[in-house]
């Protein structure tokens, strides 16, 4: 026990929290992200240069020759990967610019953009989340671009999350930016800490909902969203 506790200190891990402690809950904190507030004080160069650090040091741990010619530059990769690509919607300079326009042809019946592939990851073990998205508004006389939909399903899928969470982010967002109550999510996604561990259920998938406003209150309106997404 000594031996781990001093092994888990020399890499900067508290014993006292450690996986023993914590053991395997799943425990949902907060809608937003859990972030320290010093959060972005630090830049995008040297946050990669730790994690390239560190994560050399998590693949000398599991016994990896780093002078492989297939390994020795993975700990980069991998650091770049982390702040470039798959946790970019960590970081609120990444967050889309979006543009509403005025909804001149009065069109006041819901619209739908559906099947919005995302990657995401799990962050109970860091392991991707594949999955659609199906969005839904009603013009409360603005209207947004279609690709911005698909830009902010991606913004907040490219951070560590838990579903429950990344939908309603979503919904929350697309309320505040339209300026309407009128707004519907669906996301059906696979969870590889499912699939690819633990039980090993490759079949199973996760559905979560997000209705505000006519859709909360309207049978119909959930139905109709319902009817559309199901078109082929």
């Amino acid at each position: 026990m000594k031996q781990k506790e001093t092994l888990l200190n020399t890499m900067g891990i508290n014993f006292s929290q450690s996986y023993d402690e914590m053991g395997d809950e799943h425990i949902g904190t907060s809608h937003d992200t859990p972030l320290r507030e010093d959060a972005f004080e630090m830049d995008d160069e040297l946050k990669m240069e730790l994690i390239e650090k560190h994560f050399r040091e998590i693949m000398h741990v599991l016994g990896l020759d780093l002078t492989d010619d297939s390994l020795k530059g993975t700990p980069k990769r991998v650091a770049k990967m982390y702040i470039k690509e798959i946790f970019s919607g960590l970081d609120p300079k990444n967050k889309p610019v979006v543009k509403l326009f005025e909804n001149k042809y009065k069109y006041n019946e819901m619209l739908v953009e559906k099947d919005i592939t995302f990657h995401s990851n799990c962050e109970h073990h860091f392991v991707p989340i594949i999955g659609k998205a199906h969005v839904a508004y009603i013009s409360n006389g603005t209207v947004i671009g279609l690709s911005k939909i698909n830009r902010i399903v991606q913004y907040f899928a490219k951070r560590p999350q838990v579903q429950e969470r990344l939908t309603m982010q979503i919904g929350n967002e697309l309320k505040e930016m339209l300026g309407t109550d009128d707004v519907a999510i669906i996301i059906d996604a696979h969870h590889m800490c499912v699939s690819s561990r633990g039980i090993q259920d490759v079949n199973s998938a996760t559905v979560t909902s997000f209705y505000s406003g006519k859709f909360e209150k309207d049978e119909h309106s959930r139905n109709e969203f319902m009817k559309y997404i199901s078109m082929k």
